[in-house]
């Protein structure tokens, strides 16, 4: 089931995208306000984000430029009614995929989302780490036998630093300079809880602890 945010300050408009992508089989979350959507975006894993550019506190384009600095990858179309060529770039430059005008039709949107959740499900997305496990690096999704697993944003990036090691040991520091963006300060115990719950999908076995020098991914066969 893919899982949509909506950014939309409109609460008519709001309410009508969410019951719209409900209805055909989508999972939604949506706010208002652009400060509390990037609370939510730092803390959730989505497919796909739909942002107005004109909303309280933060504006669709900043809170896009936030979230790619922090290493937030999830595919995003931005609705507005700016309609000038100025805008149309402001909103390709902050890293949008698509760029949809006010007043618009459902369904057209939904073409749009559809296609753009299949370019993102393409097979240079998905690493096969094991016989039973696929990781889609863009979504932060697990697939282990066939059932789906979201990670969080900061598992995912830690995953995917573990995939590129090829089985080196990766030091704390190493992980936080990685993982930790500048204006974070890094945690031990966050890391330690991070690799704790990538040990409960990939198993226990799966990332090694080395004493006073750090982590090893082991690569399975």
């Amino acid at each position: 089931m893919p899982k949509l945010f909506i950014l939309e300050d409109d609460p008519s408009l709001n309410d009508t995208l969410v019951e719209f992508f409900e209805d055909r089989g989508f999972e939604v979350d949506s706010e208002y306000d652009g400060f509390e959507a990037e609370s939510k975006l730092y803390e959730n894993r989505y497919d796909l984000l739909i942002l107005d550019v004109n909303v309280p506190s933060l504006d669709g384009f900043s809170l896009l430029k936030s979230i790619r600095e922090f290493g937030v990858k999830t595919p995003v179309i931005f609705l507005t009614a700016r309609d000038g060529l100025e805008d149309v770039k402001s909103g390709f430059s902050a890293g949008a995929e698509d760029y949809i005008k006010k007043p618009f039709v459902l369904d057209e949107l939904l073409i749009r989302v559809e296609a753009i959740l299949s370019r993102y499900n393409k097979n240079d997305s998905v690493i096969q780490i094991a016989k039973n496990i696929t990781f889609n690096k863009h979504v932060g999704e697990l697939i282990i036998d066939g059932k789906s697993f979201k990670l969080s944003n900061k598992e995912s990036r830690l995953l995917e630093i573990f995939i590129n090691s090829n089985g080196e040991i990766l030091s704390h520091e190493a992980i936080f300079r990685e993982l930790w963006d500048y204006d974070e300060t890094p945690s031990d115990s966050s890391l330690r809880t991070y690799i704790k719950n990538l040990r409960k999908l990939l198993g226990k076995d799966s990332i090694e602890s080395i004493k006073k020098r750090g982590y090893r991914y082991i690569i399975k066969e």
